[in-house]
Order: structure tokens, then sequence, then C-alpha cells
């Protein structure tokens, strides 16, 4: 097993590492989410891989058996933001990369317009300018779930709670820009 207090590996790499279409995905989703290497998209496709493997597993058990395991399984998914409330075990086998990659603190985040870019939203997380219910968060790749996504917020510390702080003012005007209707 190893040591319990040593770092392992939370990803796999691709079986096939030189595949010039996987390799050209990979790329795009790195640029399209703001990551910093490949291993962060990695050990989100091994987590979507476990989540895809325990839901099989579940489909393939007695129905009386798997009752209780797949309520709680569902419910811890549709807390994460990942399904429906009525959400069944096909909707796990059908779900994407993309789809945990959209419950990152990073791309939250920018989805909420706290941010200008990726990048951006990335510097202003590893730097403790982001807090969730007036907690600072450090790590980009924090999975943000439903509760945790309505007291997103600028830290206490930060100089971003000030209104007139200059990033705030460009998010404003840029709110404004795209909100305006166009003739």
């Amino acid at each position: 097993m190893g040591d319990p207090k040593k770092k392992h590996k939370l990803y796999t790499t691709p079986k096939r590492p030189w595949d010039f279409a996987n390799l050209e995905a990979e790329l795009k989703l790195v640029g399209a989410y703001g990551l910093r290497n490949k291993r962060e998209l990695w050990r989100h496709k091994t987590e979507l891989s476990t989540l895809r493997r325990r839901a099989r597993e579940m489909v393939s058990m007695e129905v009386a058996e798997r009752e209780q395991m797949e309520t709680e399984f569902l419910g811890r998914l549709h807390r994460m933001g990942l399904l429906p409330e009525k959400g069944h075990l096909d909707d796990i086998l059908s779900l994407s990369v993309q789809d945990l990659m959209e419950r990152r603190l990073q791309t939250v985040l920018f989805r909420k317009g706290l941010a200008k870019s990726f990048y951006q939203s990335r510097q202003l997380i590893s730097h403790g300018h982001i807090a969730i219910s007036g907690r600072k968060m450090k790590a980009p790749s924090y999975m943000v779930t439903r509760i945790d996504e309505g007291s997103l917020d600028y830290a206490e510390s930060s100089p971003f709670v000030v209104k007139t702080h200059p990033l705030r003012q460009d998010l404003i005007v840029r709110e404004d820009v795209e909100a305006a209707p166009v003739e």
C-alpha cells in the first residue's frame, strides 16, 4: 500500500501518450479551462472514470442491494452539481470531463464574472483573494458544490472587496457591455 504520509499519484496517464488526436484534444481542454498542465486534466479524467466504474458496479448489483448506495451516490453527485435532482445511474455514464471542469473553483469564478479570464481567476485564487463562506480558498481545482456557489466572493482581507477597485470597475464595465441590447 505505501506510507500514508507520502503523496501518491491521483491520476493515470493515457495508455497511448503520443496519439496525435488525444494530444490535440487534451491541449484544447487545457487551454479552454486555463489549466496549469495536463496532470490536472488527467486527474479529472481519473475521477470521472472512478465515478463511471462505481455506477457500472451498482447497475450490476441486485435491486434491493443497491437502493441505499444508489440514493447516497446520486445525492452526492447532485450536491456537487453534476446531476439533476432526479438523476439516474445512466446519467452518470453520460458525464464528460467538461462537466467536471465546469465545477472547478477556477471555472465557476470566471463564469460568475468575478474575473476577466480563466488565468486571472486562477491567479486570484492562488493569491488568496477568493473565499467561500468567509473561508479563503487557495486551490483552483476545488470542486464547488451547489451550496458553496452562492457564497463565493472576494475574501475580506483582499483589496478587491472594495467596489471601487480598478479590477472590479473593469468587470462592471464588461458586464454592462455584455448586457446592453444589440441594435
